[in-house]
């Protein structure tokens, strides 16, 4: 079954670029597009897509309040949220994975990255651009150390699940951790999910967010 997708930008050269380069991709069919952030919401509501594509500065509402907006519920009809944005703008990245996100990439991100990143959130899995993950959650989770401790898990992590948790700050898919740690693909997903709920977690990208901020992203 084909990917639905929706794309955001208020650029539309930008908009119009990255709608072409996802209708030319197998598996993914563009579904809307959308100028500004109030658009976009409306129209993930109506059309109901598997992964919407923002970029993070748009008119009326930016890209981190939409998708704030479309994952506050946290229900299972909730759309795939990807922000894309622009390597000097770091600090918005890190905001939009608090509202939600499910991954980014930077603008210059190729067709195939591009196509990576909406079937990896499509199927719950999360791509984060491995050259700068370690660097952008390193950064923010020192610059956010004084606000506030990290939460503590409901319940303590096995050393399996302290393996899959580095393994995933490191911005590794599900298949990769299953090579990497010689486990099964269905394996890894149930510590994926563990991990979760035990940190409390909406998503992986929360879940390596985590990891940065508690220093075990280097196992």
């Amino acid at each position: 079954m084909s990917v639905r997708v929706l794309v955001a930008d208020d650029q539309e050269i930008v908009r119009t670029g990255l709608t072409m380069i996802l209708g030319a991709q197998p598996g993914i069919t563009v579904v809307g597009e959308a100028a500004d952030g109030h658009r976009a919401v409306e129209l993930a509501r109506s059309l109901r897509p598997d992964v919407c594509l923002f970029d993070i500065r748009m008119p009326g509402i930016d890209g981190i309040e939409a998708t704030r907006r479309l994952t506050a519920d946290g229900g299972t009809d909730c759309p795939a949220v990807v922000v894309i944005t622009t390597f000097d703008l770091d600090e918005y990245v890190h905001a939009a994975l608090k509202a939600g996100a499910r991954g980014f990439l930077l603008k210059d991100a190729g067709p195939g990255m591009l196509a990576q990143a909406v079937h990896a959130a499509a199927r719950g899995d999360a791509l984060i651009s491995p050259s700068v993950t370690a660097r952008l959650l390193a950064a923010f989770a020192r610059s956010g150390a004084a606000e506030r401790p990290p939460a503590q898990p409901f319940e303590a992590l096995t050393a399996r699940e302290e393996g899959v948790l580095a393994a995933v700050a490191r911005g590794r898919t599900n298949a990769e951790i299953a090579a990497e740690l010689h486990i099964s693909l269905s394996t890894v997903k149930t510590h994926v999910a563990r991990l979760m709920d035990k940190l409390g977690a909406r998503n992986r990208v929360e879940v390596a967010m985590w990891a940065y901020e508690t220093d075990r992203a280097g196992g």
